[in-house]
């Protein structure tokens, strides 16, 4: 008699196993959002102590839209017909990098810095680094709910995703703030027409 329990058999319809998984992924993703929540309330709270900066807050407003676009995006998944282990690890995989790109935004303790701008830069190598692997992830993530699903964005995908890699390889490289301030207004825009247009005015 196998003892291979019928999950791991893939014995049930996706259905069924898809909100487990989302439920996985909004427990990262809820820890995310909080984490971006609260470093806004220390600023609130103790605006002397932790210093706040515009370009940090744009960052943080882009990472809050980032999550909350996520979690929305994420019904698109229901069409996955077939579940895998390797799937299931992709999916919590992304949304944990998300997840560090907000807990990069606020540091446990702003002793060694003069303000969020200077943590910020400090930490800008990180912060764009991860930013550049969560757009690839994002490409696979489109990828994993269908044929039609991908082909519906590929093309603006082909144009979106090499320019914000590269965006990102600059804001790496300098410390330039006129630059990031460009980079994360430019951003925040697409983030909003691309809410608008895809969930607003389909």
């Amino acid at each position: 008699m196998s003892s291979v329990s019928p999950v791991l058999a893939g014995a049930l319809p996706a259905s069924e196993i898809f909100p487990h998984v989302r439920i996985v992924m909004g427990m990262v993703i809820g820890l995310g959002v909080t984490t971006l929540l609260s470093g806004v309330a220390r600023i609130i709270q103790h605006p002397r102590s932790n210093r706040p900066d515009a370009i940090h807050l744009a960052w943080v407003l882009s990472m809050l839209l980032a999550m909350v676009h996520f979690w929305w995006w994420q019904f698109g998944l229901y069409a996955v017909s077939h579940w895998s282990f390797g799937t299931y690890a992709f999916l919590v995989g992304y949304a944990i990098v998300l997840f560090l790109l907000c807990a990069l935004l606020f540091p446990a303790s702003m002793n060694d810095y003069a303000g969020y701008r200077d943590y910020f830069l400090a930490r800008r190598v990180w912060f764009f680094g991860l930013l550049a692997v969560s757009y690839l992830l994002d490409v696979v993530d489109t990828w994993i709910k269908g044929e039609a699903h991908f082909a519906e964005f590929g093309r603006e995908y082909l144009i979106r995703t090499p320019v914000l890699l590269v965006l990102c390889a600059v804001a790496v490289k300098t410390r330039r703030t006129g630059l990031h301030a460009l980079f994360v207004a430019a951003l925040l825009t697409y983030q909003v027409a691309w809410i608008v247009r895809f969930f607003i005015n389909p």
